[in-house]
């Protein structure tokens, strides 16, 4: 007997950062929103709306040609506490459909919906469902693609944005991939792209056409792999999230930085940061990690081990700063700081009256007021006013540098 035809969603939220922007603050609406930092900062976009998209703003561009080319947009720094509370919203959203949900980043998922269909009806109505339901209990629009497989859902998805729902029919995946620019293709870049371009190949479907010797020739080993995937097909499985080996934040200073204190209170507010996640994951840290990036861009990453795992704030940022001022070099401005926790566990349980214990407590206190009133419902004294931005970062083991689409 034939195993079932796979049946894979790609969901894919728009302009996600922008867009939260816009729900929390609907004055917004309608105006070009750019995500990433005040337009005089160094810095690049993060995210930018659909109506900033238009003056040719997009992620990754530096904050001050957004200026430049939308001198009417309105620049943000960005809320990645907020963007995180909305992502495992629609996260576990997902997971009332499959619990084959394997998220990308904070806002895109590939989930296998499959063995769902008997309970909620085929792809395209599981899609549809799921739409509905971010958009009237979340507040957002996903773009959704449905296929037989992983490749051809995420070119679903991302052909007829935003709000879209598209279908490639089982059995047409490569007339669907065929007309499409080889840039759509995954594992052929810009210098691949030249490359098939100089024997006149710019669409899928010419790349699927070629010998699969051709494709050796043009790719190595890879040519192989491409050739399929040309065909349209990807038998490769959606792999639900697992256990982290680290959880980490990091921040570039819009100007390099020599001031000791400056560093420490970062790390504070790094450290602040990552206890938090630990602490919401469930995880406890035996290390911590620390990295440094100078002027000229030369970086260092130094680690130590803590006297015991713990998820605490305070004994992450104690040891950050010690390995900060233990190999630091003073006579040179730092870019970048960063604070990981590694060698990472479940977290233990602890006593209720031993000192670790207390500890805890109150910092998941904290945790919970955060959580129901807001991220800056409690700062630290020595933060208030000098918070920073934070990396875009999602679950613990996601990409820190994937940017909004």
């Amino acid at each position: 007997m034939s195993p079932p035809v796979r049946s894979i969603l790609h969901a894919d939220l728009d302009a996600f950062y922008a867009s939260v922007e816009v729900l929390d603050d609907p004055s917004l609406r309608g105006r070009p929103v750019i995500v990433g930092g005040r337009a005089d900062e160094r810095g690049v976009v993060s995210a930018a709306s659909y109506e900033a998209r238009r003056f040719g703003v997009h992620s990754a561009m530096p904050l001050r040609t957004a200026l430049r080319l939308c001198p009417e947009g309105v620049f943000l720094p960005g809320r990645f506490e907020r963007y995180r509370e909305l992502s495992e919203q629609v996260m576990s959203l997902f997971a009332e459909f499959t619990p084959l949900v394997e998220p990308i980043s904070l806002d895109e998922a590939f989930l296998d919906v499959t063995a769902s269909t008997a309970v909620f009806g085929d792809g395209e109505t599981i899609g549809r469902t799921i739409k509905e339901r971010i958009l009237d209990e979340i507040g957002l629009v996903v773009s959704v693609g449905v296929a037989s497989n992983k490749l051809c859902a995420k070119v679903a998805s991302d052909l007829r944005k935003p709000d879209a729902l598209v279908v490639v029919p089982v059995g047409g995946e490569a007339g669907f991939l065929a007309p499409l620019p080889v840039s759509r293709l995954w594992g052929i870049g810009p210098k691949g792209a030249e490359r098939l371009a100089g024997r006149g190949v710019t669409t899928i479907g010419g790349v699927a056409a070629l010998s699969p010797a051709t494709l050796r020739r043009l790719f190595g080993r890879h040519g192989d792999e491409l050739g399929r995937r040309a065909s349209g097909v990807d038998p490769s499985p959606v792999q639900p999230w697992g256990a982290p080996k680290s959880v980490g934040h990091e921040i570039t200073f819009s100007h390099d930085q020599t001031d000791d204190r400056a560093l420490e209170t970062t790390l504070l507010d790094l450290a602040d940061s990552v206890g938090g996640r630990l602490r919401r994951h469930h995880l406890s840290a035996g290390a911590v990690q620390l990295k440094l990036r100078y002027e000229g861009f030369e970086t260092i990453t130094r680690q130590a081990g803590l006297p015991r795992r713990t998820t605490e704030t305070t004994a992450l940022y104690e040891l950050a700063c010690n390995l900060l001022h233990a190999n630091r070099d003073p006579s040179r401005a730092v870019r970048l700081i960063g604070l990981t926790a590694i060698s990472l566990s479940s977290t233990e349980q602890l006593t209720l009256f031993d000192g670790v214990g207390r500890q805890d407590r109150l910092d998941r206190t904290v945790d919970a007021i955060r959580r129901q009133f807001g991220a800056d419902a409690l700062v630290r004294a020595r933060l208030i006013g000098r918070r920073i931005r934070r990396s875009p970062s999602d679950r613990p083991n996601l990409p820190d540098e994937r940017l909004d689409k």
